[in-house]
C-alpha cells in the first residue's frame, strides 16, 4: 500500500513526510521535488513567511544512489524560523481557525500548542510526498496539473488545454490562472483585500491526464477513487468544498446534461463524448482526465482582526495575528495537486502492483 504520514510544527526544528509503498528502483528527482516546494511558497499575495523559509527536501531513509530501495522514504524539510520554544503565548484565538476547538479539546489557554500544527506550513510535508509520487506517475503516463480558476469574485470557465500548454500558460501567471487577462484581475482582487486589512479565497482545479481505467473500486465505500481523493483534498487547511466533475451543478440540470454517453473510440475501444463525470464513475477511473475541484476559504488571520475572547482573562477583545498571507490561493492549488497526484499513484500501485518499478510497468503495458 502506497501511503505517507507527515510530522512537524510551523516553527519547529523541521517538516518530515515518511512514504511507505514506493516500489524498489524508482528514480529520484529532486529537482521536480524542489521545484514543487518553491511553487507552493509562490503566488501573488503571499505573506513575510516565505521570505524567510527556502523550502528543500532532504533525504534521510529509503533513497541509495538516487534510486528507492523498496524500504519507507523519509524526506526533511528545514525550517529557518525556529522558534517554538520562545514564541509567545496564544490566548486569544482566531475566528476561523483551529485555535479555539483546539483549545476546547486539550483544555489549554494557550492556542500555540494547536496552530503550530494545524497551520498550513504542515503542507510543505505533503507536496513532498506528492511530488515523490508523481515520479512515479510520470513512469505511468500519467500527468497531473493543477491551477487557479478563481480567486474573490473573479472566477475563470474551466480552461481545454493539453497538459503542457496548461502546464506552461500557468507557470506565466502570478496567481497560477492559465487565463492571463482573468491572472490581472484576480491581482486586484487580492490588491482590494489587503488595503480593506482583510483576506480572499477562491478556486482551485486539479485535471489529471491519461489515468488508465479501472483504479479505485466499487466494492467498498473506503476504497473508492472519488471519495479517496475528496477526503485527502478536505483536509488541506483552509478547503471547504471538494467536487469531481460537474460538481454541485449536476443539481440543477436534467440526467441527459449530466452523463456522458459512450461513443466509437480508438483501437477498437469506445470513448465519451464528454466528460460530465470528471474521469471517475462509481468510485472507478473510466479513462477520461480526472478533474477535481476545490474552494478554499479566506485566510482567517487577517491585519483587521475579527472579535473574540480572551482564553485566560474572560475579556471580549481581538484574535491574535500572526504573520500570514492575503490570498494563498495559488499555494493551496500546488498542495491539492499534489494530493490528488498521490492517490492516484496509491490507487495504480493496488490495480498493478509490483515490488520493483520494472514489474509494475510490465503489468502497466500488459494493461494497456
Amino acid at each position: 500500500m502506497l501511503k505517507y504520514s507527515t510530522a512537524g510544527e510551523s516553527h519547529g526544528r523541521c517538516l518530515i513526510a515518511i512514504v511507505e509503498g514506493l516500489p524498489f528502483g524508482l528514480t529520484i528527482d529532486e529537482d521536480l521535488i524542489n521545484t514543487e516546494l518553491q511553487r507552493r511558497q509562490g503566488g501573488y499575495g503571499r505573506g513575510e513567511r516565505m521570505k524567510i523559509e527556502a523550502d528543500r527536501v532532504e533525504f534521510l531513509g529509503g533513497v541509495r544512489k538516487g534510486r528507492t530501495i523498496g524500504s519507507p522514504v523519509a524526506m526533511m524539510i528545514v525550517n529557518k524560523d525556529c522558534r517554538i520554544d520562545t514564541a509567545p503565548a496564544v490566548t486569544q484565538p482566531r475566528p476561523g481557525h483551529a485555535d479555539f476547538a483546539g483549545m476546547r479539546k486539550f483544555g489549554t489557554d494557550d492556542a500555540r500548542d494547536i496552530l503550530e500544527r494545524a497551520s498550513a506550513r504542515e503542507t510543505a510535508a505533503r507536496v513532498a510526498a506528492g511530488a515523490l509520487a508523481k515520479l512515479l506517475l510520470r513512469e505511468a503516463g500519467v500527468d497531473v496539473v493543477g491551477y487557479v480558476v478563481g480567486i474573490g469574485m473573479m472566477q475563470i470557465v474551466s480552461p481545454w488545454m493539453d497538459p503542457a500548454a496548461l502546464r506552461e500558460a500557468r507557470d506565466k501567471s502570478d496567481t497560477y490562472c492559465p487565463d492571463p487577462a482573468a491572472t490581472e484581475k484576480m491581482k486586484l482582487e487580492i490588491d482590494a483585500a489587503r488595503k480593506d486589512g482583510d483576506t480572499v479565497g477562491g478556486l482551485i482545479e486539479v485535471q489529471a491526464f491519461d489515468v488508465p481505467p479501472g483504479l479505485g473500486s466499487h466494492a467498498q465505500w473506503d476504497i473508492r477513487l472519488d471519495g479517496r481523493i475528496a477526503q485527502s483534498v478536505m483536509s488541506i487547511q483552509g478547503i471547504k468544498s471538494v467536487e469531481i466533475g460537474m460538481g454541485r451543478d449536476v443539481a440543477f440540470v436534467r440526467g441527459s446534461q449530466v452523463h456522458d454517453e459512450i461513443v466509437p473510440g480508438t483501437q477498437g475501444r469506445p470513448g465519451r463524448a464528454s466528460n460530465r463525470a470528471g474521469g471517475i464513475e462509481g468510485g472507478i477511473s473510466n479513462g477520461c482526465p480526472v478533474i477535481v475541484r476545490a474552494a478554499m476559504k479566506p485566510i482567517p488571520t487577517m491585519m483587521r482582526p475579527m472579535r473574540t475572547v480572551d482564553m485566560r482573562t474572560g475579556e471580549v477583545t481581538s484574535a491574535s495575528t500572526e504573520r500570514s498571507d492575503i490570498c494563498a490561493v495559488p499555494a493551496a492549488s500546488v498542495v491539492v495537486e499534489n494530493v490528488v497526484a498521490f492517490d492516484i499513484a496509491a490507487a495504480l500501485m493496488e490495480k498493478f502492483g509490483g515490488d520493483s518499478l520494472v514489474e509494475t510497468k510490465q503489468r502497466l503495458h500488459q494493461a494497456r
